[in-house]
């Protein structure tokens, strides 16, 4: 049987600010394919980790090696042109542009036109073709044309959704992609990245443990900034240090 290949590992991977440990000696692995869930309580590190997964923080000890590359240092903008895409946990929608020109302007960014504040229309309509296809494949055809600042809130993140894989990653790191939502939305959020997950990688955080449930191969249990347990959803869920520090009565 062929051995799984880890897409994504960190050694060691510390992260200190003035003197607090916010993150700690991590090591993760995150196998290719799968869906990886980090969760735990608030102020556990999962924010920070994800920062440093994507270089908009640097570590303050410790490794991160990404499809064979060693990105420790790495600035933002390289880790994404290595394929890591990420979503964030506000939206950073333009009110103004439809969902259309939002899908368009995340397919030109890996082009030359990126780097240019003009961009004539004709330029720009080589990319609608396929930013109509991802906004079809997040469930928004129908409302392509429509300003983003009038989306329902569960509708905008599917919309960042598809800006993040515009570029087709190789990992999708989700941040919160449920938070806010009611139960409607979150059903039709899960739907979608199961749907989205096919050929790709997914790293999450996520509070909300029926989603974690639903998606997650493996999940990641943080504690002030430490590993606290790791393995799938159904054995973490049963862990008594688990239980006791994150998940509480909702699992007794």
């Amino acid at each position: 049987m062929t051995e799984a290949h880890v897409i994504l590992h960190t050694q060691g991977l510390s992260k200190q600010f003035q003197g607090f440990r916010a993150v700690g000696s991590v090591d993760l692995r995150v196998v290719e394919g799968t869906v990886h869930a980090l969760v735990g309580p608030n102020g556990a590190g999962k924010t920070t980790l994800f920062n440093l997964l994507t270089g908009f923080l640097k570590p303050s000890a410790g490794r991160i090696v990404f499809d064979g590359h060693n990105v420790t240092s790495a600035p933002p903008e390289r880790i994404a042109r290595l394929g890591i895409a990420r979503s964030f946990q506000v939206t950073t929608l333009f009110p103004q542009m439809s969902a259309r020109e939002h899908a368009e302007l995340a397919l030109q960014a890996g082009t030359g036109l990126s780097r240019q504040w003009w961009r004539s229309e004709k330029r720009m309509r080589r990319f609608t073709p396929r930013a109509l296809e991802l906004l079809d494949e997040v469930g928004l055809a129908a409302l392509a044309e429509q300003p983003s600042g009038s989306l329902p809130y569960g509708r905008k993140r599917s919309l960042e959704l598809a800006l993040a894989i515009a570029l087709d990653p190789k990992l999708l790191l989700l941040d919160e992609p449920t938070a806010g939502m009611g139960l409607e939305d979150v059903d039709r959020t899960v739907a979608l990245i199961d749907r989205i997950r096919a050929g790709r990688t997914v790293v999450m955080v996520e509070h909300n443990m029926s989603v974690v449930g639903s998606l997650a191969d493996t999940v990641t249990v943080l504690q002030r900034g430490d590993v606290l347990a790791e393995g799938p959803y159904d054995e973490v869920r049963s862990d008594p240090r688990v239980v006791e520090a994150y998940l509480g009565a909702d699992v007794a």
